[in-house]
This record gives C-alpha cells, sequence and structure tokens, in this order.
C-alpha cells in the first residue's frame, strides 16, 4: 500500500504541476491592449481602433460600442470574436508581453490586425 500511495502522490503532482504554471503564463498578457484594425479591401473601411481588457487569460471590450470576447493560451496564441451591432469578425493570431499580431475575417470582409500594451 505504501508504494500506492507514493505513485498516487507522484500522478497528482505531475497532473497539478502544468496546470499551475498554465494558470500563471496566462496572466503574462494580462492588461489592456490597443488593437488597430486593417482591412485589405477599401469597401470594407480601414483604420478601426478597439480597446480590449485580458484578465486572466479571458478578453473583453472597454469600449461600450464594441463587444469582444475570446481567450489569449498561455504561449500566447490568441482567439478572439468582435462584434457591433449584426457585424461580427473572428481574429486569430500571437501576443507577446508588449505587443501582438494576426489576421481576422467577417462575413465579406478580412485583413490583419496590430495590437500594442497600453
Amino acid at each position: 500500500m505504501n508504494g500506492f500511495r507514493k505513485g498516487l502522490f507522484a500522478t497528482i503532482v505531475a497532473i497539478a504541476f502544468p496546470l499551475t504554471q498554465a494558470g500563471a503564463a496566462t496572466t503574462t498578457f494580462d492588461g489592456a491592449r490597443n488593437v488597430r484594425i486593417a482591412s485589405s479591401s477599401d469597401a470594407c473601411g480601414n483604420g478601426a481602433t478597439v480597446s480590449i481588457g485580458i484578465n486572466n487569460g479571458q478578453i473583453a471590450s472597454s469600449s461600450a460600442a464594441v463587444t469582444a470576447s475570446g481567450r489569449v493560451a498561455e504561449a500566447g496564441s490568441i482567439n478572439v470574436t468582435l462584434s457591433t451591432g449584426i457585424k461580427r469578425a473572428v481574429g486569430f493570431g500571437r501576443l507577446s508581453g508588449t505587443s501582438g499580431s494576426g489576421t481576422w475575417r467577417g462575413a465579406l470582409c478580412t485583413g490583419t490586425w496590430t495590437a500594442e500594451r497600453m
């Protein structure tokens, strides 16, 4: 039975250790960011900026006009959905400690985004 307890303890530690690391890593990206959105088509508009907040890896908008939701993974990969009224866009990319970039797509438009920590 003593060997069983040691094996059980080792298994619990092996499972718990990566989980604590993941939680700590996610907070690296927490804080406010300005996101500049560019479109690949003049018909879709260009040059919008949106403020988002990241708390414990969860994304929320800092603007009443735009709703943001999504998640930042521990390595910095990000997926986010922005919506205003009936318009909706989904973005993917990567964040670093102070900046980030990626692509987005909506119903009729696509483009790129860049982000900077505020």
